[in-house]
C-alpha cells in the first residue's frame, strides 16, 4: 500500500496523540496539486495501488452511499466477491467505479471525514480523474464520450443560421432522436438545449457599458469583464444579457472578454488533461490582460467559474497567473453579496417574487462561498428562498448519455421530491442545466429557472 494509507482501512486504526481512535478530523479541508505532470501520475501499477487504498478506506465508511452511483457501484463490487473485501475485487472492475463518478466533488466537501489533513489523504474525485486520465491517454475513453464533451466544436456549429436549425429540429424528432443514441450515445429521452445563431457574443459585440465610473467594493474592484462560457454563448444568451442588465443597474461598467474559448471542465471531466492545457493557454492571456487592466471576471455558469477557481490552481499550484484568476474570478452572486455589503447594491426592486425553490448546483456548492444566490434574493421583499441542497444528476454529459440516463434520473428523484413539497412560485438553480434536469419532471408555476434572469425581473429590467 502507498505511504498515504494502510491496506485494513477500519478507522480504529487511526490514533491520536493520547492513544484513542480517531475518527475523521476536525480541521478544514484542503486539496493537494493534482500532480498530473508527474511520471508516477502515469504510472499503471501505482494507480492500482492507490485505487485499492481508497476503495478500502471507502468500504469501511460507507457515508457516500446516498450520492452518486460511484459508491453503490463499489460496495456491490465488494459485498458480492468472495472476500466481502476490497481484495476480493477484480482489479478490471475498478474502472466500474471511475465511469460512475462525474466528479461532482460533494463527497470531498461534505462527506469524506478523510479528506486531506487526515493523515489518510483521500481525495475520491482527484483519484477518479486520474483514472479518467489514463483511460483517455490509452483509448480507452468511449468516443462519443469525446464528442459529447467537446463543446468547442458544439458551439462553433451550432451557432451557425442553418446549422442551428438543423441541430434543434433533430433534437425534437424521435427519428433523429433514434440515431442520435445509435451513432453518439446520446439518450433519446434526454433533454437537449437549443442552439442560437445569434448569440450572446453576437447581440453583445458592439455593447457600450451605460455605466462609466467604477467603485470598489470589498473584493470587487468595480468593473466586469464578462465570461460568457459556452453554454451561455450558444445555448441561453438571454442569461448573459440579463447579467449585464442586473450588474448596470447596479452602476458597475460591463463588457465582454475580447476572446474565450471554453473553460476545459467537460474535457476534464474525460480525463482529457492535454486538451484542458490547450484551453488553459487561449484563456489564461485575456483573463490576465483584462485583471491587469483592473477588471474583475465573472462567468455566469458555476461549473466555470469553479474551473478557474479550483481546478486550474490544483493542475497548475506554481502558475501565477492562474492564481490570479482565481482571486479575480466571482460567481455572479458572490459578486452581488460583496457589493451590498459594502452598500453599494440597488435594492429598489419592483417586483416581488415570492416563494423561491433555490436548488444549489454542486459545482457551486463546493466553491465554499456560502449560500449567495439565497442571501442576494431574500433582499427583494415578499420573497422567501427555501434551499435544496441535493445533486440534480446532471452533470453536463452523464445526464444525457444513453449508459446514466437513467442513473441520472434516479439521482434527481430526491431532490424533485423535495422540490414538490416546497410548493414555490418558482425553482431555480444557478446551473442551467440542472434547471432543465429538474423542472422537466415539475409542473411550474413560473416557467423561469434561473436565478439571475429572476432578479432581472425583480428589478423590473
Amino acid at each position: 500500500m502507498s505511504e498515504n494509507g494502510n491496506n485494513s482501512g477500519g478507522p480504529s486504526e487511526v490514533n491520536n496523540p493520547d492513544g484513542r481512535p480517531r475518527e475523521g478530523s476536525l480541521e478544514a479541508p484542503t486539496r493537494h496539486p493534482l500532480g498530473w505532470q508527474d511520471a508516477s501520475f502515469w504510472d499503471r501499477a501505482d494507480l492500482f495501488e492507490e485505487l485499492e487504498r481508497v476503495y478500502d478506506i471507502c468500504h469501511g465508511c460507507r457515508r457516500c452511499v446516498s450520492l452518486c452511483d460511484a459508491f453503490p457501484t463499489l460496495f456491490d463490487l465488494v459485498d458480492e466477491s468472495e472476500t466481502f473485501e476490497v481484495d476480493g475485487v477484480a482489479k478490471s472492475d475498478y474502472w466500474k467505479v471511475i465511469d460512475e463518478c462525474f466528479m461532482c466533488d460533494l463527497c470531498y466537501q461534505t462527506k469524506c471525514p478523510y479528506v486531506p489533513p487526515h493523515e489518510w489523504n483521500v481525495d475520491f474525485p482527484h483519484l477518479m480523474l486520474r483514472g479518467k486520465a489514463h483511460q483517455f491517454k490509452n483509448g480507452e475513453r468511449k468516443l462519443s464520450h469525446r464528442l459529447i464533451s467537446n463543446t468547442k466544436i458544439q458551439g462553433k456549429l451550432g451557432s451557425l443560421p442553418v446549422i442551428s436549425s438543423a441541430i434543434n429540429a433533430a433534437t425534437k424528432s424521435p427519428t433523429m432522436r433514434g440515431l442520435m443514441e445509435k451513432s453518439i450515445g446520446v439518450d433519446r429521452r434526454a433533454s437537449l438545449p437549443d442552439f442560437h445563431s445569434d448569440t450572446l457574443r453576437r447581440r453583445e459585440k458592439n455593447h457600450q457599458s451605460l455605466a462609466t465610473e467604477k467603485v470598489a467594493a470589498g473584493p470587487t474592484r468595480g468593473k466586469v469583464a464578462l465570461f460568457g462560457t459556452c453554454y451561455c454563448n450558444v445555448n441561453t444568451p438571454d442569461i448573459g444579457q440579463d447579467l449585464i442588465r442586473v450588474l448596470e443597474h447596479n452602476n458597475i461598467p460591463v463588457r465582454l472578454t475580447s476572446k474565450e474559448t471554453c473553460c476545459g471542465m467537460p474535457k476534464l471531466e474525460q480525463g482529457d488533461l492535454d486538451t484542458v492545457d490547450k484551453y488553459r493557454r487561449e484563456n489564461v492571456p485575456e483573463l490576465i490582460r483584462l485583471i491587469d487592466d483592473g477588471w474583475d471576471i465573472i462567468a455566469p455558469i458555476p461549473s466555470c467559474v469553479l474551473m478557474f477557481k479550483q481546478e486550474l490552481p490544483l493542475m497548475y499550484p506554481e502558475d501565477k497567473d492562474i492564481q490570479r484568476i482565481r482571486e479575480h474570478i466571482f460567481d455572479p452572486f458572490e459578486y452581488l453579496f460583496h457589493r451590498n455589503r459594502a452598500d453599494q447594491l440597488n435594492t429598489e426592486f419592483k417586483n416581488e417574487l415570492g416563494t423561491i425553490a433555490w436548488h444549489v448546483p454542486c459545482h457551486q456548492r463546493v466553491q465554499n462561498i456560502g449560500p449567495k444566490t439565497r442571501q442576494v434574493m431574500e433582499l427583494i421583499p415578499g420573497t422567501t428562498v427555501q434551499v435544496v441542497e441535493r445533486c440534480s444528476g446532471h452533470d453536463g454529459t452523464y445526464g444525457v448519455r444513453k449508459e446514466s440516463y437513467d442513473k441520472s434520473q434516479k439521482i434527481a428523484r430526491g431532490t424533485i421530491s423535495r422540490i414538490k413539497r416546497i410548493e414555490a412560485d418558482y425553482l431555480v438553480s444557478d446551473c442551467p442545466m440542472a434547471a432543465t434536469q429538474l423542472s422537466d419532471q415539475l409542473d411550474l408555476k413560473n416557467s423561469e429557472t434561473n436565478p439571475v434572469s429572476l432578479l432581472a425581473r425583480a428589478y423590473g429590467l
